[in-house]
Formats: structure tokens, sequence, C-alpha cells
């Protein structure tokens, strides 16, 4: 099934122009609906995919993707009612040991999330979690660092994803556990900012289980005419609602059974 779309080629290329000029160059613009505010959540991933095809065509790799807003503190933070999806490359990933730059962001804030890689190729429309369960090869902790380039992180959904969801940065932890190993609904997660927590949750807050978030962003690519390729690193959605960090601050995910994840912020 394709995207249904109230607007052309035209003006997907125009709003594309806007988001990719404030993701590389890291400035706030006003949402996209205030100029088109007849476009759908369909427009904003006509969006998102010529985004992507653009970031492949300058040498960016995609390793997999994410689900946004998959719980339901992050969906009354960001005043949303459904989930949303958006593309990960190799640019965007980060490691524990390097410090993260804000400076090339605009609004960054980070999430602790349940990360999925796939052995097998997982196709929708009807994809669900035992699917998801049966092609996964492990499961890891990760953070997202997301970062709405949207003026006072002010947003609507078919602005969200035409912006890739707010895609930034990903940190993994190094713990990979098969799902069988693991109560993927149980997991605990303490979030801490410079030795204090912020925040705690349990994996159930994402749809209540991580695997359906997954189930759902196959769903969704297969609205797009696409699947979820094996290799795929998927990430499954922020536990807990989003916290902003700046320079000199240093972040720590504890998971339950999958240990941690830190990494630290730089100008």
């Amino acid at each position: 099934m394709a995207l249904k779309l109230t607007i052309n080629q035209h003006d997907i290329n125009t709003l594309c122009d806007r988001v990719e000029g404030a993701q590389e160059g890291a400035y706030a613009i006003h949402k996209l609906t205030d100029d088109y505010p007849s476009m759908t959540i369909d427009d904003g991933y006509a969006v998102q995919a010529e985004l992507r095809k653009r970031y492949l065509a300058k040498g960016h790799q995609l390793v997999g993707w994410k689900a946004g807003l998959t719980s339901k503190a992050k969906m009354e933070q960001m005043g949303v009612h459904v989930p949303s999806i958006g593309f990960l490359t190799n640019k965007m990933a980060r490691t524990e040991d390097v410090g993260i730059k804000t400076s090339e962001m605009v609004h960054p804030r980070v999430e602790c999330e349940v990360a999925f890689v796939i052995n097998k190729d997982l196709k929708g429309p009807h994809c669900t979690l035992q699917d998801v369960l049966a092609a996964t090869e492990y499961v890891l902790p990760a953070v997202e660092i997301i970062d709405s380039r949207f003026s006072g992180f002010k947003f609507d959904l078919a602005s969200v994803v035409a912006d890739n969801g707010s895609s930034a940065r990903f940190v993994t932890g190094k713990t990979k556990l098969s799902p069988e190993d693991i109560n993927l609904q149980k997991i605990g997660v303490v979030m801490k900012k410079n030795g204090e927590q912020i925040a705690q949750g349990e994996s159930s807050a994402v749809l209540g289980h991580p695997a359906e978030a997954i189930a759902m962003l196959v769903n969704i690519l297969s609205d797009q005419d696409e699947i979820l390729p094996a290799g795929s690193f998927v990430m499954s959605g922020g536990i807990t609602e989003a916290f902003p960090v700046q320079p000199g601050d240093k972040i720590t995910a504890e998971f339950e059974v999958l240990g941690n994840v830190s990494m630290s912020f730089v100008a």
C-alpha cells in the first residue's frame, strides 16, 4: 500500500530542504505545518523518504530504524497520539568513550531504549510480536540522543515524522542477549545525569512490550512498500520521557540484566 499524499514532489523537495538544512546546520525552524496546514502523516513520511535518499547519496549507510513516541510518557510530553518511525545511519552512531558534541544539535535530549538486531527479513502489514521475537538475533541496551529541529521543541506529528522522528545520535551498550534469555517486558532502567537519578521506568512502558514497537515499525514500513531487512538495528522507543543535556553532562542508563550505557557531552 503506497502513501496517500496531499503534497506534490516540489513541496516534498521544499520541505526536505528545510529539514536537511536545519539538521546539518543545527538551527531551529518553525514546524512545517505552519506553511502547509493540511500536511498529513503520510506527507511527513514522503519528506522523510526524500531525506533518507539524500543522506544515502552523500555516503551515509542505512543501519536500521527507530520507533518513536512509543510510550505514554513520550506521547504526553510531545502532545501526539500515535507512534512514528525514523531511519538510522552509521553517521548517527557514537561510542561510550567519545564526547558527543552538543554544538552539532539544536535541542539534544536523551532517552533509554531497548534495541534489537534482526537476523531475518520482516514484512508487514501483519507483523506481530511473535514474528519479531522469532527474527531477533539479540537485544542490547541503548540511549538515543534525539534532537527536534523545531523552535521551542514544539511540533506536530506530521512535522516530526518529516524531521525523521527527531533522530540525531545513538549509543549502545556491550551486553547482547537472546530474547529467550530475558523477560523483555520487565527490564527496569534508571537514568542518571551527573550521578543523580532523573528517571526510572520499565520496558513494558513501550507499547506494553518493546517487540510490539518493532512490529508496529515493520507495519508502517509496509505502508511505504518497504520491509525491515535482516541485519537491521532497531531502537524500540524511549522508556521514559526525554531529558535535555548540555556540555559537561554525563549520562548513564542502568538497565536490569542488560547492563549500563554511559556517555558524556561536550560543546
